[in-house]
């Protein structure tokens, strides 16, 4: 029964992350381009900022869509009882460092836009949701990889002293 739940929960997670890159994925290709196109549309004075604001955002889905990969990948190692290996060190890396390009990104596109006058209030707020998420992110899978990695050289240590 505790395989069966364990599956369950891994079955569950890998869905959860297949559903986010799809809702990801049907703004970038649906609701940005026609939004960008209405901006434009309703502040002309900003107009020339619709394309590389789109840039922007597809280039953030970069490394959005990376570490989706990435938990995938952990969720497989725990799936086959390898989550306790340096692939899922590495894997939490991959993840750490993608939410900070996302970040960077983020802050540098808000920068960008303040420069211009065109950091909308409501721009700002989103984007510094996203840019505080990506920091959370961040920081979680730092700390789930410094401790894998103890966990991984303590396992070591004792299998030397078997």
């Amino acid at each position: 029964m505790g395989g069966f739940m364990k599956q369950g929960k891994i079955t569950l997670l890998k869905v959860a992350v297949y559903v986010i890159g799809v809702v990801i994925l049907c703004l970038c290709i649906f609701a940005l381009p026609s939004l960008a196109k209405d901006s434009a549309q309703m502040n002309p004075e900003f107009a020339y900022l619709q394309y590389p604001v789109l840039i922007g955002l597809y280039l953030t889905a970069i490394p959005f869509y990376y570490a989706l990969y990435q938990a995938l990948k952990l969720l497989s190692y725990i799936e086959n009882n390898n989550a306790f290996s340096e692939l899922a060190v590495n894997t939490l890396g991959t993840i750490k460092h993608c939410a900070s390009i996302i970040s960077v990104l983020y802050v540098l596109g808000m920068i960008i836009l303040g420069t211009q006058n065109a950091l909308h209030p409501g721009i700002a707020i989103i984007g510094l949701v996203i840019v505080l998420t990506s920091i959370v992110i961040l920081l979680f899978t730092a700390v789930l990889q410094e401790l894998l990695k103890n966990v991984l050289k303590i396992k070591s240590e004792n299998d030397l002293t078997i």
